[in-house]
């Protein structure tokens, strides 16, 4: 009751009294970190399996969502690890393994880590190849509760076996609606058949001069990559690769996107 008064008798004093303004600026949007990252199955250059030096780097990174290339589960080359959810254990993500085929006693295929929520996902079977292949798909809800969806992908071998692949995933990815966002090690390089028949339906986003992803110890080709649509969905803050020579005989590709 004082203060009603208060502010009765002095309402030119300030806005102690006045109703708080409420806020009108819209909801920041919503930002990606994206590590794109064929890891040759922990075994480094110095034939040493490390999980933990790989998961040292997905930390230090802190993205988002991980695609993570030539991944092994319960394989004997590999002393039986699930190593999908060690990585997720060790990084504190939610893992999603792909299998492509039996080997060794287990599995060798793919996976996703998210520290997103994961709507849904699938292992997409593609054409074989020399390797059967897959692609492992999420939808997955931001922060802000927007959805898109990550593909990631290892095409193998041939340039018809991976033209193959392409084509095929794109027949099951183009029945979504969803923002769409394709990761991994495309062995292909810019400019040959795989990459230009992608890029009629994708934007590949550009790395600028220091681009070449293989082999990590010596760069002479850029074959993974990161493609988006459509492209007015997202806005780049960057796009570059992290140079290890010794973890793997890839380099590991990192992108932060805004969602628009």
């Amino acid at each position: 009751m004082r203060l009603l008064l208060f502010c009765i008798l002095f309402s030119l004093v300030g806005s102690a009294c006045r109703p708080a303004a409420v806020n009108q600026e819209a909801s920041p949007p919503d930002t990606l970190r994206i590590l794109a990252y064929n890891i040759h199955h922990g075994e480094g250059m110095d034939e040493v399996i490390d999980l933990g030096r790989i998961a040292e780097l997905i930390r230090e990174v802190d993205p988002d969502l991980v695609a993570l290339q030539e991944v092994d589960s319960v394989v004997a080359r590999t002393n039986g690890v699930d190593q999908a959810a060690e990585l997720g254990r060790l990084t504190g993500m939610t893992p999603v393994f792909g299998r492509f085929m039996a080997y060794q006693g287990g599995a060798y295929g793919m996976a996703l880590l998210s520290r997103l929520d994961i709507v849904d996902s699938a292992n997409l079977r593609l054409p074989d190849g020399d390797e059967p292949r897959t692609s492992v798909s999420a939808t997955v809800r931001t922060p802000g509760g927007r959805q898109f969806r990550l593909s990631g992908i290892h095409f193998y071998r041939t340039e018809e076996e991976r033209l193959a692949q392409a084509e095929t995933l794109e027949e099951i990815l183009v029945q979504g609606a969803l923002p769409e966002i394709l990761a991994g090690d495309f062995n292909s390089e810019p400019g040959g058949v795989v990459m230009a028949y992608l890029g009629e339906r994708w934007t590949t986003l550009s790395k600028g001069d220091d681009r070449l992803t293989f082999s990590s110890f010596d760069p002479v080709r850029e074959i993974d990559f990161v493609l988006v649509r459509p492209s007015d969905a997202f806005r780049v803050l960057q796009h570059r690769l992290l140079d290890d020579p010794v973890m793997s005989d890839h380099r590991p590709v990192f992108t932060e996107l805004v969602m628009r």
